[in-house]
């Protein structure tokens, strides 16, 4: 019998597990598997993984963990080949929402070879994309393929700024009409955060609901990191126009322009206004606040660790009460995701302290906060790879650490994104 690398599916949507299984290879060898990946934004990525396979000489991944390799240690991972993932090129293009291929090679201690790929794709069969330049309104509507209306998404980026297409075309492969909304960084659209008009967001409820017509009047907004501080603040200043809210590793309070503002402006800018008139912030006349962790690496060479220097910020109870989120003017259900260990900021004790005030007050909708064990600020959709901890900053271009460990990354993509899907459907059920 031939040697074989079977995968089921073969093509599917990113957030589908495949099961991987090797056969017709020698009986009780070990064997190396190694993936490949060439993502659209130019970047490449390998994992490399040994097993041992069994008397019949085949190894099903799902049953089976690693002797060594990229994720050994971390037991058996159905996935692990994929978000255990190396960097071996960087990025030198957006990121893109075109089908991506995995190539696997097994190999084992005998000589015996196989190959094959599997495909991972963003945008369903039947989904339709559109680019949005109209009424000021800047971004990517990705349309199920059912007939509609549909319930809507609303999908922010953080201080990256761009247009988050990638996470959009995943609502609407799962039957939501999803708007990728870039407010900066991106064609059209200021190259900086500073000074951003909240009446910008409300244009673009405006016209999702008015384009759209969205079922039941469904719009929630989710939004990742600054998009989930913005998320949040959207709700609370406007709650008629929000169905329900997603903060990936959002904020309690509001923030400054930090590492998104223009050249040469201070980390304490103004990044929001209202009617004109710029938001207080936190770091604003802050008697605690302490930047070092936010301007210096903790050890050269290392990428900087900024989440201490935030909390240094909270130490300050008057800045905090002045800049504080009002998300109990919210009326719709919140889902808070948070990693633990969040290099940028801290997630998880911003997601406790609006849990807690909120059930303090009796808030009348569901909160809900999916907390994370030593995840970090990176968490995504499940089955991409997770390795790389720290990244340069698209806006001031310094390399920052997001913490958190690959493993638990991957476990927080995997676990959160179901329960995402289900808090929309619960909350648009409930309309």
């Amino acid at each position: 019998m031939n040697a074989r690398i079977e995968v089921t599916p073969r093509i599917a949507l990113v957030d589908v597990a495949r099961r991987i299984v090797l056969t017709g290879f020698a009986p009780q060898a070990q064997v190396e598997i190694v993936a490949q990946l060439a993502m659209p934004d130019g970047s490449a990525w390998r994992s490399t993984n040994h097993f041992v396979t069994d008397a019949d000489g085949s190894v099903d991944l799902g049953k089976a963990a690693p002797v060594s390799g990229d994720y050994a240690g971390s037991g058996v991972q159905p996935m692990g080949i994929v978000w255990s993932m190396q960097c071996v090129s960087e990025a030198t293009r957006p990121e893109s929402v075109a089908p991506v291929t995995i190539e696997l090679n097994a190999r084992d201690s005998a000589g015996i070879t196989a190959t094959t790929h599997f495909t991972q794709q963003y945008v369903a069969e039947g989904v339709t994309c559109r680019e949005i330049r109209e009424e000021g309104v800047v971004g990517t509507l990705f349309t199920p393929a059912t007939p509609g209306p549909h319930p809507a998404v609303v999908v922010l980026n953080g201080s990256g700024g761009g247009i988050n297409e990638p996470r959009a075309a995943l609502y609407a492969a799962h039957g939501y009409a999803a708007l990728a909304l870039g407010y900066f960084n991106a064609p059209g659209l200021p190259p900086t955060i500073s000074h951003t008009p909240l009446e910008y967001f409300a244009a673009a409820l405006d016209w999702l609901r008015a384009s759209e017509k969205p079922e039941s009047g469904f719009v929630a907004v989710a939004g990742q990191s600054r998009g989930g501080e913005l998320a949040l603040l959207l709700a609370a200043t406007w709650p008629e126009r929000v169905s329900a809210v997603i903060g990936y590793v959002p904020s309690a309070v509001l923030h400054g322009t930090l590492r998104a503002g223009a050249p040469g402006e201070a980390p304490d800018s103004v990044a929001w206004t209202l009617g004109g008139r710029p938001l207080a912030h936190v770091w604003e006349d802050n008697a605690s606040a302490d930047w070092s962790a936010f301007r210096h690496a903790p050890a050269p060479g290392e990428p900087v660790r900024q989440a201490p220097a935030f909390e240094s910020a909270l130490r300050d109870a008057a800045a905090v009460a002045r800049a504080r989120i009002p998300v109990e003017r919210i009326e719709a259900p919140i889902l808070l995701i948070s990693g633990t260990d969040d290099g940028f900021w801290p997630s998880s004790r911003y997601a406790e302290t609006i849990a807690a005030d909120l059930r303090a007050r009796g808030f009348a909708h569901r909160v809900e906060h999916l907390r994370y064990e030593s995840a970090g600020h990176s968490i995504l959709f499940p089955h991409v790879p997770t390795t790389q901890i720290a990244r340069v900053h698209p806006v001031a271009r310094v390399a920052i650490t997001a913490g958190g460990t690959a493993a638990a990354n991957a476990h927080a993509n995997e676990a959160s994104w179901p329960r995402v899907l289900a808090f929309l459907d619960a909350a648009r059920r409930t309309r």
